[in-house]
């Protein structure tokens, strides 16, 4: 039995690698949006995958520097 990550989980979208925050649950899939903001999106549970402190600390810094570079707003 597959465990469904709860709202304010940290997850990784196997798919394509992106980090994101569990936000909701529907019918769709979970609804994720990724760390730092930006448009939300829907992925199945069963692709995704609790991310690690590691990567959950990697998409902040990611995040932060591209905002000190002023590519973010």
């Amino acid at each position: 039995m597959a465990v469904i990550p709860v709202p304010g989980a940290y997850v990784v979208d196997v798919g394509s690698g992106r980090v994101g925050q569990v936000v909701g649950r529907g019918a769709a899939g979970l609804l994720l949006r990724p760390v730092g903001g930006g448009p939300e999106w829907v992925c199945a549970p069963e692709a995704t995958r609790c991310a690690t402190a590691g990567e959950r600390l990697r998409a902040e810094t990611r995040y932060a520097n591209a905002r000190s570079r002023g590519e973010r707003a």
